[in-house]
């Protein structure tokens, strides 16, 4: 085999055009499946100081290479805690501390800060064994604990379990589907009676402040839109959070890269914005990342970012929208549980066996649940003949 292996210094290391090559090469005839391993989102992080020295998120990109040729590439950290992941190892790091272990640093391939299933093994699928054995040697050859590759796709999952350890596991989201239904009311037509008058009742509440509602993207998006999101998103991070997870410069970044990727969906109390939920564009999705308001505005939460999502969504020929991590509230709204897949590789054998024993009862309970709250679902339930 003459493929080497290169950890990066950093994004800016490799040329833009040579990563999304691999990361994105859909983008040549529209948009990117997603934006999130795309050069320029990755880029922004690191350039805003949202990733990191300091942060506990540090970049060193591994890349697979032949006679200098780009091959392969994955978005690999240095993991100083377990923040901003979203499939958390919070009890395996207490658990393996309590045995006298180092749990930190740890290796993550990830996107930080964005729980959006998406590609971790950028390039032919025919590398990506070779990429997971070559982060399994870093994470050797360091001393470290533990190499995790979080919202990686099922495809991912199912080809890389097994490989020298690496252990498989399930986690859910709620995502609301399209089935082709061509208005809003298309879609609540689908739902039970009860849960059809809760929606309409909280589009109706939200609508009574007398709110104006803008969903901006492209060149629509002004600078002094970025200063009030910011406003919102401290106040939702530092509750949320304690910390807010980015810096003002990454939405500087995004207004000057990502714009078109962007739909920032503002309320209004006249030309003052008060509320906003920014969401992703994805090819076929919508993702939806972070809200926040300057006020308490009953139900609004839930027209930004879940209804006007759905709204946009239908407009624009969109099959999904996955409104970020968590949140069974949102079943009842038409999201619908979804699996998530990650996996981990554990360097000490005893803990290894100890965590496999654990994923194999979580993903036993995840499925059951899945499918006890996917028939408690809003939907209308379908009369069959025996």
């Amino acid at each position: 085999m003459t493929d080497t292996a290169e950890l990066l210094d950093n994004m800016a290391a490799i040329p833009a055009q040579d990563w999304d090559a691999l990361a994105c090469p859909e983008a040549a005839s529209g948009r990117p499946i997603d934006p999130f391993t795309t050069h320029r989102f990755l880029a922004a992080l690191e350039a805003s100081g949202s990733t990191g020295d300091g942060t506990g998120w540090q970049a060193r990109p591994l890349v697979l290479r032949d006679q200098g040729r780009t091959l392969a590439a994955m978005p690999l950290y240095v993991k100083g805690h377990s923040q901003g992941e979203y499939i958390f190892d919070h009890g395996w790091a207490e658990a393996y501390a309590r045995a006298g272990g180092r749990y930190y640093p740890k290796l993550q391939v990830a996107v930080p800060f964005t729980p959006a299933t998406g590609r971790r093994f950028l390039g032919d699928p025919a590398h990506r064994a070779t990429l997971m054995q070559a982060a399994i040697g870093v994470t050797q050859q360091n001393g470290l604990s533990s190499l995790h590759v979080t919202f990686c796709t099922e495809d991912e999952a199912e080809a890389l379990t097994g490989v020298q350890g690496t252990l498989h596991r399930i986690t859910q989201q709620f995502h609301w589907e399209n089935h082709g239904y061509a208005s809003f009311d298309d879609f609540l037509a689908q739902l039970s009676s009860r849960k059809r008058k809760m929606i309409r009742k909280e589009r109706e509440t939200a609508r009574a402040h007398g709110l104006t509602i803008r969903a901006l993207t492209g060149d629509q998006i002004e600078p002094a839109h970025w200063d009030a999101f910011w406003l919102f998103y401290q106040d939702t991070g530092s509750r949320k959070w304690g910390t807010p997870y980015l810096t003002r410069a990454f939405f500087d970044a995004v207004q000057a890269t990502m714009r078109d990727d962007a739909l920032l969906v503002l309320a209004f109390e006249g030309d003052r914005p008060v509320a906003g939920a920014l969401n992703f564009i994805g090819r076929d999705t919508l993702y939806g990342r972070y809200w926040g308001c300057v006020a308490d505005y009953p139900c609004l939460h839930f027209e930004l970012c879940y209804y006007q999502a759905i709204d946009w969504a239908i407009a624009h020929g969109l099959s999904r929208v996955e409104a970020g991590a968590q949140g069974e509230h949102k079943l009842a709204r038409g999201y619908l549980p979804s699996a998530v897949h990650s996996l981990h590789w554990i360097a000490d054998p005893g803990f290894a066996k100890a965590v496999a024993r654990y994923l194999d009862q979580e993903r036993r309970a995840v499925g059951e649940e899945m499918e006890i709250l996917t028939a408690y679902g809003p939907f209308r339930k379908v009369e069959t003949e025996d």
